[in-house]
């Protein structure tokens, strides 16, 4: 398999493992498990999954102590993202959020085009169209009633946030394995959604049954550990902005799981919106399949959090 297919193999299962969230969300915010609980249990086992799979790979945990400072801010960036999403149910429909959430692609779009030179494309620019009009095809709200501001620029900071860390991991050229790499970050963010709860005063409650501990699981296994895994696999071989464009098939899941488990109706109006995100998403692999393999991904980059000349001595070239 080569690097473009198995970067858009790897898109598609982050997309698909990713719409799963509703499945173990919903049951936990149902018997009244706060958004710190949440966010942690979901973190932590996280982390337990991925230091499992790294011990029976025979992986090494070493990095060094300038990594490690890195892993922390990159994880804090996702962790963040996080905690503004789930924040803003408290404000809106989880529907609506989940749908506005995905303005991640055109943000990491501008991005790269405004701090990395990347040249937009008309295809670039004709499949991010599509998925954001499939998309809101996909949101079957009330019209009627107005969205939350504050909800609505919690998302927003969500999607910012989310679209920084893949351009960022886009930048960061390692070593090491997309496993090892993974760990790191999603413990890195563990620690920022720990020093959530103590500044939020959300209590981290125990989960009692065995719904919530099944949901808790299926939480930290399909749209976190696996998804994040397939995302970085992505990112590295087909670059950040095909990779953001496809996680539009992430609403595509949550319609599915919406259908076939909580028993919605499919309508021709979700049909429409879900030809055109595969438009898209078809479009967008079928202009990268065109390209030579040297211009198939993006030049790659030192991650950097800081302009060059206010660099501290870790920031040396790296492993």
């Amino acid at each position: 398999m080569n690097s473009k297919v198995k970067g858009f193999v790897a898109g598609v299962l982050a997309a698909i493992f990713y719409g799963t969230n509703p499945l173990g969300a919903v049951y936990l915010y149902q018997d009244d498990i706060n958004s710190a609980s949440v966010l942690f249990y979901r973190y932590g086992l996280a982390v337990v999954f991925f230091a499992l799979w790294m011990m029976v790979k025979g992986e090494s945990f070493r990095i060094s102590w300038g990594h490690a400072i890195r892993f922390v801010v990159l994880g804090g960036v996702f962790a963040l993202s996080s905690i503004a999403l789930f924040l803003s149910f408290h404000y809106m429909d989880v529907g609506v959020a989940s749908t506005i959430l995905f303005s991640y692609p055109i943000m990491t779009a501008v991005l790269m085009v405004a701090f990395f030179h990347e040249r937009i494309t008309l295809t670039t620019t004709l499949s991010i169209a599509l998925a954001t009009l499939g998309i809101a095809m996909l949101y079957r709200g009330d019209g009627d009633v107005a969205l939350s501001s504050v909800g609505v620029v919690l998302v927003l900071l969500s999607s910012l946030l989310y679209a920084v860390y893949i351009i960022s991991v886009n930048q960061w050229t390692t070593s090491y394995s997309p496993l090892k790499f993974t760990f790191w970050i999603v413990l890195g963010g563990l620690f920022s959604i720990v020093a959530f709860s103590f500044v939020s005063g959300e209590h981290l409650q125990m989960l009692h049954g065995t719904r919530l501990w099944v949901s808790a699981v299926q939480l930290a296994l399909l749209p976190t550990v696996l998804s994040l895994y397939f995302m970085t696999v992505s990112i590295n071989n087909i670059g950040s902005t095909p990779s953001a464009i496809m996680g539009a098939l992430e609403p595509v899941t949550g319609v599915f799981i919406g259908c076939v488990v909580f028993s919605e109706t499919f309508s021709l109006r979700l049909a429409i919106g879900i030809v055109l995100i595969l438009s898209a998403v078809i479009i967008i692999i079928m202009a990268r399949s065109d390209k030579k393999p040297q211009e198939a991904a993006p030049k790659r980059h030192r991650i950097s959090f800081v302009p060059p000349r206010l660099r501290f001595p870790f920031h040396r070239k790296h492993e």
